[in-house]
């Protein structure tokens, strides 16, 4: 039996956090036991996380707050635990794996990467410093995992130099997300559309990095269509968001845009797309991609990441940030027939099915921890 204990800097709902509860739910229990440590307090997925049956655990710590009282609790926790592999979810996470885990008698750190393009406070003052000390710290892991081509590239660039690296690319669950002609009447139903209506969705956090403007400016190039509406989802993604109600106000936008804010149901609501978007203009795997793939949804995203490694021949790549290109992948999709855009949406799915099912993905992930704990 190989103990793993993943340490993550929060539960929140974002991409790491679900690719990490995807994997534990899915890892096979008779030869891998995992434990999940979150550095911060409560998040929106822990009673998900809490309804695995794993060990769980809170450092306590408050985000961007170190706490020596954290720390010596997570070698308490390691002592007692005594994992053969730590794996580190994030930057924070990975300086904290680095640092405790000789003092807690573990052998193997691995830590992952989930970025292909660190957030903006990475590039200048501290935070510029503190990514330069994990690229000089990258050696002392075993391995470093990267959920994208794209992000070992942009790390190995950052002076990156582990003994060892692995791309393991996020997987999903074939039964969870799937096509739904019941999801696609209902959401219309739910926000006051007719069941002809075309929805554009984007399935988001409010973040920089998400390029909401983009999204929304795109959305203003192609508004003398009454018949499509824009849905988009996320953290910080309702009417209390003020940057994002002036943008639609300036726009246009009004009675066509629709935010949902966080929700729970993201395979009902990815499953009532037309067209779904990534408008990043920096990600590593987007989780949202293979989520509508897996519906049957064609996709229009930006070339970051592994995203045109993903959508390949059934969707559409453009630019990041640039509205004008985004407007025009969506016209061209939308003037395709109905059938075109079935069978588009077809192959989609066909493609997550053939190399980003979840089994593959833990698969490959059991694979490098049975290896490292020889």
């Amino acid at each position: 039996m190989i103990t793993v204990l993943h340490l993550i800097t929060g539960l929140e709902r974002g991409g790491a956090e679900t690719a990490l509860l995807r994997l534990v739910g899915a890892t096979d229990r008779r030869n891998i036991r995992s434990i999940v440590i979150s550095m911060t307090r409560n998040g929106q997925l822990k009673p998900q996380f809490e309804e695995l049956g794993l060990p769980l655990y809170s450092l306590g710590m408050k985000r961007g707050v170190p706490s020596v009282g954290g720390i010596f609790r997570l070698i308490r926790i390691l002592r007692r635990e005594k994992p053969d592999i730590l794996q580190t979810w994030l930057y924070h996470a990975d300086f904290l794996g680095w640092l405790v885990h000789r003092l807690g008698g573990v052998k193997n750190l691995v830590w992952n990467i989930r970025c292909s393009k660190p957030d903006a406070k990475y590039e200048r003052g501290f935070g510029a410093m503190f990514l330069r000390l994990l690229a000089r710290l990258s050696k002392s892991p075993k391995a470093i995992i990267a959920n994208s081509h794209a992000g070992k590239s942009s790390h190995q660039r950052l002076g990156y130099r582990p003994p060892r690296w692995a791309v393991l690319q996020n997987g999903i669950d074939l039964q969870d997300f799937q096509p739904s002609m019941e999801n696609r009447e209902s959401v219309r139903k739910e926000i006051g559309l007719k069941p002809t209506d075309k929805i554009i969705g984007l399935v988001a956090r409010y973040d920089p990095l998400k390029d909401h403007a983009t999204f929304l400016g795109a959305a203003s190039l192609i508004s003398d269509r009454p018949d499509t509406h824009f849905v988009l989802v996320g953290s910080r993604i309702d009417e209390k968001n003020e940057i994002v109600m002036k943008l639609i106000n300036e726009l246009k936008l009004e009675g066509q845009v629709h935010l949902l804010g966080e929700r729970k149901d993201i395979a009902r609501l990815t499953s009532a797309f037309d067209i779904a978007t990534c408008s990043s203009i920096g990600e590593g795997f987007p989780n949202i991609l293979i989520e509508a793939m897996a519906c049957a949804v064609p996709c229009v995203t930006t070339d970051v990441g592994d995203a045109k490694e993903v959508v390949a021949e059934t969707g559409l790549v453009v630019a990041p940030g640039d509205s004008a290109q985004l407007a025009e992948g969506w016209r061209s999709l939308l003037a395709m027939t109905a059938e075109d855009r079935t069978q588009l949406g077809t192959s989609a799915r066909d493609r997550v099915s053939g190399h980003y099912t979840l089994d593959a993905s833990v698969e490959r992930y059991e694979a490098l921890y049975e290896d490292l704990a020889k």
